[in-house]
């Protein structure tokens, strides 16, 4: 059996995003290798106590490397730039303690997991004779700013200084390229940073996307004589998820059987404001925030899951459509354009927001009078679970694993 060492700043059970991420990679990396796991250790409550239910928690061994509250809430509130200062401090730290696992246990490969972001590489590519694998890992060039005409001046402006920070990073972070450099495989979390990485780094990425899902045994169910066709679109209220683009899209449409179901928190009174304007108010129910479990619900009863986001990772939420095999109308970008292939779903090109709603609107009236396919779109979920599972992602990893050591 492997030894991995493991750098995962963010890891909690029952957690989405980052943590829930590093935690998943854990738990089914840990079912064929033994891994020590540096991790930042806001949830080591959480971790100690799944743990002793996990079939495998011998295989996990677990160094805690805390920093204070303060820190913790610069890392959540993102944007706030002050953090990458310590988040370096923590890698420098974090190093040092894996030096000390590296002298008591054997160790077969060094693994940089999380944070995806490619800013902070850590310092672990610096221990020599041990393969380093980083990634998977989250380098998009940039924000497509044509989809900005709705924005504040505030998210204009930032906007416009992040890409150029980023691409700046890309091609100058000495620290960053130094990492790639010494890893075996720097693995993409996106089609997007693949390209990136290609550019930038002159070198050839595997593509893993950062996350993955457990399947799902839903009952496939018939939703072609429905009167109503629902629509279900789940996210956050900001710029990024794009609700104004799925609103236009509905009134552009002009389809009476459609229904626009919006899951998600923030405030809404802008998008409330812009279906009124648009004559859809009656088309839009407005569910706000609401449970998990709920969620699910709605994607088992909903026809198709309207997914507008130009800017992400790899969307757990459009894994969860799949595994209630829920079809999905989405930009072919970031992880979804990966997860999302002509079998369970329909993809469209970034462009610009006037074509994307003409194309959108389209394949939606499209869809709903054709509801046959969008039941064998369903059907072939079942399939695709499976080939973006946890299990299926963790095999993927264990034979970059095994391809790094012979490589040494």
């Amino acid at each position: 059996m492997l030894s991995i060492l493991i750098n995962a700043y963010a890891c909690s059970p029952e957690m989405g995003s980052e943590p829930g991420m590093g935690w998943n990679w854990c738990v089914n990396l840990a079912k064929h290798c033994e891994l020590h796991i540096i991790t930042e250790g806001e949830f080591r409550d959480n971790i100690e106590a799944a743990l002793p239910n996990l079939p495998q928690r011998n295989n996990m061994h677990f160094y805690y490397n805390p920093v204070s509250e303060k820190i913790r809430k610069m890392c959540w509130n993102q944007g706030d730039w002050r953090f990458y200062k310590y988040y370096r401090e923590w890698q420098w730290k974090t190093y040092l303690i894996a030096k000390k696992i590296i002298q008591k246990h054997h160790i077969d490969v060094i693994h940089q997991l999380n944070m995806i972001g490619f800013r902070e590489p850590g310092y672990l590519w610096k221990i020599k004779n041990i393969p380093f694998i980083w990634g998977p890992i989250d380098a998009k060039e940039s924000f497509p700013t044509t989809f900005l005409k709705d924005a504040s001046f505030k998210t204009k402006l930032f906007i416009s200084l992040k890409n150029a920070i980023t691409k700046y990073q890309l091609k100058y972070a000495k620290r960053v390229h130094l990492a790639a450099r010494q890893a075996t495989y720097v693995i993409s979390a996106s089609s997007n940073s693949q390209q990136a990485i290609r550019k930038y780094f002159h070198i050839e990425s595997p593509l893993l996307n950062e996350t993955g899902c457990y399947i799902q045994d839903h009952p496939i169910i018939d939703k072609s004589k429905k009167e109503d066709f629902d629509i279900l679109w789940v996210g956050k209220l900001d710029f990024r998820k794009q609700l104004n683009i799925a609103l236009c899209s509905i009134a552009r449409a002009q389809n009476r059987h459609f229904k626009l179901h919006i899951v998600g928190g923030g405030n809404n009174s802008f998008y409330q404001m812009l279906a009124k304007k648009l004559g859809i108010e009656k088309q839009c129910i407005w569910h706000g925030s609401i449970s998990h479990k709920q969620v699910q619900k709605f994607m088992q009863k909903s026809d198709i899951f309207f997914f507008t986001s130009i800017a992400e990772g790899t969307p757990h939420v459009v894994l969860e459509a799949i595994g209630n095999n829920l079809p999905v109308l989405c930009f072919n970008t970031c992880g979804q354009g990966d997860c999302v292939n002509e079998n369970i779903g329909i993809k469209i090109e970034l462009s610009n927001p006037e074509q994307s709603i003409q194309e959108f609107s389209s394949i939606l009236n499209d869809l709903e009078k054709k509801r046959c396919s969008l039941q064998i779109m369903s059907e072939k979920c079942k399939q695709r679970q499976i080939e973006l599972s946890w299990t299926e992602k963790a095999l993927q990893m264990l034979n970059l694993y095994n391809n790094s050591i012979r490589k040494t």
